[in-house]
């Protein structure tokens, strides 16, 4: 195969990369938000399906991480109405760990024509976590601490950054912890029926969340 035709299988992959995508956001992420999106419908299907039952959901966790335009926010919500707080943590926790290692992995592989399913060339050669690797770890950790940040977006660009997979997963999986813990504990407090710390919990979120958006806004920009 000579260097044109490499060219050309290569974008072609890039195509049926972006279609796979976006088939899999169709036909299976929305209904899937959907169906986790109605508590009561989760929980019995939880409790009909045993311990498969948190295996399905493992793989859930894992297939929106890799499918970064799948929120997460109600499936970590999901979690912890169907298993509790601390079950639901330890579940979103583990499958957003293989579902990020699946993606560094992918795009280590494949270079930024994965990375560019969510950022222009230019904004992967601008971005602030590329430029300075001196900074790259408290960045890093910041942008996955803060709620409102695209963090599965943001781990297709963290596989071109300078940075192990060891060192990917420590910083980026503790960073997550309150966020993952915030929407556990909310989906607990629902399936508790205390609604008045529920409520609490999400505005507390969704304040933090516009918060973490503005900080995401402006790190984009330098």
């Amino acid at each position: 195969m000579n260097e044109r035709q490499r060219k050309m299988a290569a974008a072609a992959g890039f195509i049926v990369f972006i279609l796979f995508l976006a088939a899999v956001f169709v036909f299976i992420g929305r209904p899937l938000i959907e169906f986790v999106s109605e508590p009561e419908q989760f929980r019995e299907w939880v409790d009909e399906h045993g311990f498969s039952g948190k295996l399905l959901f493992l793989g859930m966790v894992i297939l929106q991480v890799f499918v970064a335009f799948i929120p997460g926010e109600p499936m970590e919500i999901g979690a912890g109405y169907a298993f509790g707080a601390v079950e639901g943590t330890l579940l979103c926790l583990m499958g957003c760990a293989i579902g990020s290692a699946l993606v560094f992995l992918f795009v280590r592989r494949f270079g930024k024509k994965a990375a560019a399913v969510f950022f222009s060339e230019e904004k992967l050669n601008s971005f602030r976590l590329f430029r300075n690797p001196r900074r790259l770890k408290r960045l890093m950790f910041l942008l996955f601490l803060l709620p409102g940040t695209p963090k599965d977006m943001l781990t297709y660009a963290a596989g071109l950054a300078p940075i192990t997979l060891p060192q990917f997963l420590l910083i980026s999986m503790t960073a997550r912890i309150p966020s993952i813990i915030t929407s556990t504990v909310g989906g607990n407090a629902l399936g508790s029926e205390n609604y008045s710390f529920a409520l609490i919990v999400f505005a507390a979120t969704l304040a933090i969340s516009a918060i973490g958006s503005l900080v995401y806004g402006r790190i984009k920009k330098v």
